[in-house]
């Protein structure tokens, strides 16, 4: 587990690339709506992955390089922006758990909506109130 000062600057960084990633111009980076959804700085600040979602994701390849081409920008910008020694190295990394979620979410709907065709009632001690 990362220390108390390491998590500060892990949100820090998610705050900041955050921000950083709605005036990128390139339009490989700007397929859909773009969210940080977790960072991970080494103990040594060496090094940081920083964990992308996107919804509406048209090319995932493009996108990686649309990235890695701005990542000595978004380098810099973190440099000007927090206050440290050294900025770390930077990796983007794809994360999908976010599209797999909203995947599960509407498969679990088209099988209520099945159910329901069917003459299927929920239980009301599964419908989650009390009594």
């Amino acid at each position: 587990m990362p220390s108390n000062k390491i998590q500060r600057i892990n949100e820090d960084i998610r705050l900041c690339i955050s921000r950083l990633l709605m005036e990128v111009k390139d339009p490989r980076v700007r397929q859909g709506m773009v969210s940080v959804t977790n960072v991970d700085t080494t103990s040594d600040l060496k090094y940081c992955k920083i964990y992308l979602s996107v919804l509406g994701l048209e090319n995932r390849r493009e996108f990686l390089r649309g990235v890695k081409s701005a990542n000595g920008w978004f380098r810099r910008e973190l440099s000007h922006s927090l206050n440290l020694r050294s900025t770390p190295e930077l990796t983007f990394i794809l994360d999908d758990s976010i599209e797999q979620g909203s995947r599960l979410i509407d498969v679990m709907n088209e099988v209520r909506r099945r159910d329901e065709e069917r003459g299927f009632a929920p239980d009301e001690d599964e419908s989650g109130e009390d009594a």
